[in-house]
């Protein structure tokens, strides 16, 4: 038991949190202008922040790793509040791509990314303290490449971080825990949505979780309905990271992961009554049981983030920000 599931968690979460503090650190010292300028402008509007992380979260195929990037840049003062919850809804409509390709798992180049990273470091640090004074010109371009170089290797520890404490899944299967929470999923919607959210928050990836709802109903093991509960419930079990992310951070940090708990939750509360409605809409779009899965999760995320975007325009938002600056 220590050897299989606490010690990958408690390994994983220590590597995690390290992760977290390397790129916050290296973002505060790189706070230059070029990268002020950038998130300005990507995110000078909630509907522009949210584009912006729709398509990063797309690229990077993990909604985790955005929003502990998000955590990171407000701590280190480079984004207020107003901005994040454009970045946050962003966040759940990226992981539809996920859905749709199940084979990507950044945890498994986060060692190579980290060596890269760790190397180019060393060679930036070198260049720059022994550059001649002829091309001194230089030495501006090797300090910021110094932190650059932090930044993703913070960012490759949090990814490694997570893979290690993704590997208890094949343990907790092996214990049935898996099969305890389908087959009671299976009897009522409720329990899909708490199963969803429980599988995530202990192997730390809803696409994992969903990717087994999607198996199961292809095989008719699991009705469509309860899969697509435990799609909500996934969008929930999300938030455990974030959360862990923002455990030692400030309270800029804190509100971006408690926010994103009460928009994935609220929305999670919101469509729970229309699960069957989601059904309906999606089996319109394709007749494959697993495929409708995938939908309905897509149709859910979009719907609950152009839902929320109005309430991202408040000024009460400013007005948290100020009073707590």
């Amino acid at each position: 038991m220590f050897h299989t599931i606490l010690f990958p968690i408690l390994y994983g979460l220590s590597i995690f949190l390290i992760g977290m503090k390397v790129m916050e650190i290296a973002l505060a010292r790189w706070a230059g202008p070029v990268l002020v300028s950038l998130l300005s402008k990507a995110t000078s509007s909630p509907i522009k922040g949210m584009l912006f992380s729709t398509l990063i979260t797309a690229v990077l195929q993990s909604s985790t790793a955005v929003t502990v990037i998000t955590i990171g840049l407000v701590n280190a003062g480079l984004l207020t509040y107003a901005r994040t919850l454009g970045i946050i809804l962003g966040t759940n409509i990226g992981t539809c791509l996920t859905t749709e390709l199940m084979g990507l798992q950044l945890g498994q180049i986060a060692i190579p990314l980290l060596l890269l990273s760790i190397v180019t470091w060393g060679a930036a640090v070198i260049l720059h303290d022994y550059t001649p004074r002829k091309l001194r010109y230089f030495k501006h371009v090797f300090e910021p490449l110094q932190y650059i170089s932090l930044v993703i290797a913070g960012f490759a520890l949090i990814m490694f971080g997570i893979h290690v404490m993704q590997s208890i899944g094949p343990t907790l299967d092996s214990y049935g825990v898996f099969a305890w929470f389908i087959e009671r999923a299976s009897q009522n919607v409720l329990w899909g949505i708490i199963a969803g959210a429980c599988l995530t928050a202990l192997i730390h990836s809803s696409a994992a979780v969903i990717g087994l709802a999607m198996g199961l109903a292809s095989s008719g093991a699991l009705p469509v309905e309860i899969g697509i509960a435990i799609v909500l419930g996934s969008n929930v079990g999300t938030c455990v990271t974030a959360v862990i992310a923002a455990a030692s951070s400030s309270p800029s940090g804190k509100f971006v992961a408690w926010t994103h708990v009460i928009l994935n939750v609220g929305g999670a509360a919101l469509f729970m009554p229309f699960i069957q409605q989601l059904h309906d809409v999606s089996s319109w779009i394709s007749s494959d049981l697993g495929r409708q899965i995938a939908h309905s999760q897509t149709i859910f995320n979009i719907l609950c983030s152009l839902i929320a975007l109005p309430i991202c325009y408040l000024p009460i938002w400013k007005r948290i920000h100020h009073s707590s600056s």
